[in-house]
C-alpha cells in the first residue's frame, strides 16, 4: 500500500499556494480587506441592518478572489475537463481541502460563506449528472463560472433530520405542479436564482420514495423568505421560506418524479468526506499554532511547552489528526475507486470524528493561549463556532452514528438508493 501523495496532486498543492502568494494575499492586505479576517471580522462580514446578511462588500471580495481562481484555472479543479476542469479526484479534493484550510483564515478558504479559490460545485456536479437537457443549457455556464446557482430547500421546521418526512407538497394541475410548505435553514436563498425544493409528490410521510426535487425560482408568486435565522457564527444566510400555492411547470422537475431525495442523497458522501477534511486541516491549524505559542510562551521563567499539562493533550490531538487522515485518505481513495456508495460507514466516521475533533481542537488552543485565545485577536473562537455547526448541519453527530450503526449490525447496506442511476 502506497501512501505517498500522487505527484500531481503535490504539483497542483504547489500551484495553489502560488496563487495564493501572488495574487490572494496582496488582494486581501488591500483597502482594509483584512478587516474581515482580524479581530473586527464579524462585525465587518454582517449587514445588522439587513436581517443580519453578510455585507454586500464581503461577498463582493469574496466574488472577486473566486473570479481570479477561475481566470487561473485554480477553482475549476473538481469539474470535468470538458467544462474547464482538470477531472479532480475525491482523494486530490480532500487533500486540497484539508491543506487550505490548515493555512488557517484567510480570503483563500473561508467556509463561513462556502467559500474556497478550489470550488466545491455541488449544483454543477448535480446538473451534470441529473439535469435535462433544457436544465443543462440554461444553467451549465452561469454554474461553471459562479455566475449562477440555485439553493437547496431540504430541512422543514417540524422534522429537522428526518429527511423523509415532507409537510411540503406539490400537486399536479394539468401540466404544472402547485407547491405548499416551508422550509428552514435554507441556505443562500439571498442570492440563489432558484430553490431546489423538495416536496412530497405520492407517498406517506416517511417514504423515501415519492419525494420530488423542483427547481423554483426565487422570484415566483408565493414564495417568501419569512426569516433569516440568526447564527452562533455571524453572518447569517439561512433563511426560513414559505411556499404559499407557487405553480411551477412540469419542466421544474429535476431529476425525475419521485427521486429527489435519492438525488440529494448521491452527492452526501462526496460532500460530507470534503468537509471533513476541511474541519481536519482547521484542527490541525489550532493544534500548530498552540504548539508554537506554548513554545513562545514563559509564564514562570519557563515556556509553557516544558509543562506535561500542556503537551499531553495537544499531542493528543495531533494523534487523533494523524489517525483521521489516514482514514479520510483511505476512504476518498475508495470512493475514486469503487463509488461514492462504497464506504458510507467510513465517510460518517469520518464526518462526525473531524467535526469533534476541530471544536476539541480550537477550545483547547483557546485554553492554551490563555486570554488572548479567548478573544478576537486569535482565530481559534471564530474557528470553534463556525465548525461547531457542522456537528449539526452535515448530518448531526447522532445522525452520522445512527448511519454506521445501520452498516455494522446490517440493517443498511452500502449501495446506490433504489432509483440513483
Amino acid at each position: 500500500m502506497n501512501f505517498e501523495i500522487p505527484q500531481e496532486i503535490v504539483e497542483f498543492l504547489q500551484e495553489i499556494d502560488e496563487f495564493i502568494e501572488s495574487v490572494i494575499k496582496p488582494l486581501e492586505q488591500t483597502n482594509d480587506n483584512i478587516r474581515f479576517f482580524d479581530h473586527r471580522r464579524e462585525d465587518a462580514r454582517t449587514d445588522w441592518d439587513r436581517q443580519g446578511l453578510p455585507n454586500q462588500e464581503w461577498e463582493a471580495l469574496l466574488a472577486q478572489a473566486k473570479h481570479l481562481a477561475i481566470e487561473s484555472g485554480i477553482f475549476n479543479y473538481p469539474f470535468p475537463a470538458e467544462y474547464g476542469g482538470r477531472d479532480g479526484s475525491n482523494l486530490g479534493m480532500a487533500i486540497i481541502r484539508e491543506h487550505l484550510a490548515a493555512k488557517g483564515l484567510g480570503l483563500h478558504n473561508d467556509l463561513q460563506n462556502e467559500h474556497s479559490i478550489v470550488g466545491n460545485n455541488v449544483g454543477l456536479l448535480l446538473m451534470l449528472e441529473y439535469g435535462s437537457e433544457a436544465q443543462q443549457a440554461h444553467w451549465l455556464e452561469g454554474l461553471k463560472n459562479a455566475s449562477a446557482a440555485f439553493a437547496f430547500g431540504i430541512t422543514e421546521p417540524a422534522h429537522g433530520s428526518d429527511a423523509t418526512y415532507m409537510e411540503t407538497t406539490a400537486t399536479r394541475d394539468g401540466d404544472h405542479w402547485v407547491i405548499q410548505g416551508e422550509k428552514t435553514w435554507n441556505t443562500g436563498v439571498h442570492s440563489a436564482q432558484c430553490d431546489m425544493v423538495m416536496a412530497r409528490t405520492s407517498g406517506a410521510p416517511g417514504d423515501a420514495r415519492g419525494i420530488t426535487a423542483f427547481l423554483v425560482p426565487m422570484d415566483a408568486p408565493g414564495v417568501k423568505v419569512e426569516e433569516y435565522l440568526w447564527t452562533f457564527n455571524m453572518p447569517t444566510d439561512h433563511a426560513r421560506v414559505s411556499f404559499s400555492g407557487v405553480r411551477v411547470p412540469a419542466s421544474a422537475i429535476f431529476g425525475g418524479e419521485g427521486r429527489g431525495l435519492q438525488v440529494v442523497q448521491h452527492f452526501f458522501n462526496e460532500n460530507r468526506i470534503r468537509q471533513a477534511a476541511s474541519s481536519l486541516g482547521a484542527a490541525q491549524y489550532c493544534v500548530n499554532e498552540a504548539v508554537t505559542y506554548a513554545r513562545e510562551r514563559k509564564p514562570f521563567g519557563k515556556p509553557l511547552a516544558t509543562n506535561q499539562g500542556i503537551q499531553f493533550p495537544l499531542v493528543d490531538l495531533q494523534a487523533r489528526c494523524e489517525m483521521l487522515r489516514a482514514l479520510i485518505h483511505k476512504t476518498a481513495w475508495l470512493m475514486d475507486r469503487d463509488g461514492a456508495f462504497s464506504v458510507s460507514d467510513k465517510v460518517s466516521i469520518c464526518n462526525y470524528q473531524a467535526n469533534r475533533l476541530c471544536c476539541e481542537a480550537a477550545d483547547t488552543a483557546m485554553q492554551v493561549c490563555g486570554g488572548m485565545g479567548y478573544s478576537r485577536y486569535l482565530p481559534f473562537e471564530h474557528i470553534y463556532r463556525h465548525h461547531r455547526r457542522y456537528r449539526i448541519t452535515e448530518g448531526a453527530d447522532e445522525i452520522q452514528m445512527r448511519r454506521v450503526a445501520g452498516y455494522l449490525f446490517g440493517f443498511m447496506s452500502q449501495q446506490k438508493p433504489k432509483g440513483v442511476s
